[in-house]
């Protein structure tokens, strides 16, 4: 997973309602060391912060799954989905629950979001 953390994901000027760090440190302590977490600066999708894109599997990459972009990942019920279909296997393991499906962004030069989430 790579956590956008710069200029508007991860601000206080633009959310400062957001512990960012505490909910970073909840991603790792929710995911353990069997999941990289690392930061990035921007991602260019800053109207969309705070930006999540997570990675499928080797296994499920090479079978076509694809990373998935979330956008606008602000609160805990958001984190908590997040974190839960990670923990189910994610893209190309496990099927997007519906409620994340809205937090589903394009990644930049993209199209627009499509079934790049769900089972082969």
């Amino acid at each position: 997973m790579t956590v956008c953390r710069d200029c508007c994901c991860g601000s206080r000027t633009k959310h400062p309602q957001l512990d960012h760090d505490a909910q970073l440190d909840r991603v790792r302590a929710a995911l353990g060391r069997e999941h990289q977490i690392r930061t990035s600066d921007c991602l260019d999708v800053c109207t969309q912060s705070n930006v999540f894109v997570v990675n499928p599997t080797p296994a499920a990459r090479r079978a076509g799954a694809r990373p998935v972009w979330f956008g606008l990942v602000l609160d805990d019920a958001v984190l908590t989905d997040l974190i839960e279909w990670i923990q189910a296997g994610g893209p190309g393991k496990a099927d997007l629950p519906a409620v994340l499906e809205l937090s589903v962004i394009a990644a930049p030069g993209a199209p627009a979001p499509s079934s790049a989430a769900k089972p082969p």
